[in-house]
């Protein structure tokens, strides 16, 4: 016999609440992720509803970046409640409770229908490449980020993101493992960096004026070890690089928007700090 589907309200999450959220990603067949929920945590509402037994029942986090964009990610609900609407009624809670112009998420095959049906766009396609990267080669290109890049760190990813994402940009030095940038003249080129996430290292985010910079900033952050790299399909360079470096392809995720066009510059932004961030 089903269980019965919880009625409670859904209620804004603390980081008390990080376990169940765990036990809950767990149930779906997710790893822990400590990092990355804690990371989401800070920079994010992260939503659930209890199941009346102490756990939760499903999650939705919205983390926005000022008035501009939203990017709605965690969609989880436990086995036993799948497919009984639970799923839309937290998303409709989060966009009902983020006041953006736009929301982003990044869709797996199983939740793209629900995120169709409540008015999400397609607008592009994301492959995880993961492996032990091969035949790096440092080139010297990249220094270690100092305090005084950090307001053209901010102004760069402003521009590209089309948001003001510096609650999140201002803690990517702390929390990158490696956090590089590429510098021209009293400017930067770009910025890159790679951040532990269970077993391996999830290389992110890379933003660049020119595929070259990119590329330099991929080779001299990503670590020794299993690493995955998040690759939009609009940049197939980038994809040839992850190929010849060894890594290979593991899944598929469709990119999405609702509300008003994302604005910003796609094509600078080379990899995202992570998908659940946009």
């Amino acid at each position: 016999m089903d269980s019965p589907v919880p009625e409670g309200p859904v209620r804004l999450l603390g980081i008390n609440d990080l376990p169940a959220c765990q036990r809950l990603a767990e149930d779906r067949g997710w790893e822990r992720e400590d990092r990355k929920w804690r990371f989401l945590f800070s920079v994010g509402d992260v939503y659930g509803i209890d199941d009346g037994n102490g756990e939760l029942a499903g999650t939705v986090i919205s983390t926005p970046y000022g008035k501009d964009v939203a990017a709605i990610s965690m969609v989880l609900v436990a086995k036993r409640y799948e497919r009984r609407g639970l799923g839309g009624r937290l998303m409709r809670h989060a966009m009902d409770n983020t006041d953006t112009a736009s929301l982003c998420l990044t869709a797996t095959d199983y939740g793209r229908p629900l995120y169709e049906r409540l008015g999400f766009r397609s607008v592009g396609l994301c492959t995880a490449y993961k492996g032990v990267a091969e035949g790096l080669s440092k080139r010297g290109v990249t220094v270690p980020v100092e305090a005084s890049d950090m307001p053209a760190v901010h102004a760069l990813d402003t521009e590209v993101s089309g948001a003001d994402r510096s609650e999140l940009v201002k803690r990517l030095p702390s929390f990158c493992e490696s956090f590089r940038v590429v510098r021209d003249g009293p400017g930067i080129a770009g910025f890159g960096g790679a951040w532990k996430n269970e077993d391996w290292f999830l290389v992110g985010p890379v933003i660049a004026q020119d595929t070259e910079t990119a590329l330099a900033l991929v080779d001299e952050v990503v670590p020794p070890g299993q690493v995955r790299l998040d690759i939009d399909h609009r940049h197939p360079e980038l994809i040839a690089w992850a190929e010849a470096h060894g890594l290979r392809p593991a899944f598929t995720t469709t990119v999405m928007e609702y509300g008003a066009p994302l604005t910003g510059d796609p094509s600078r932004l080379y990899l995202p700090v992570a998908q659940a961030l946009g």
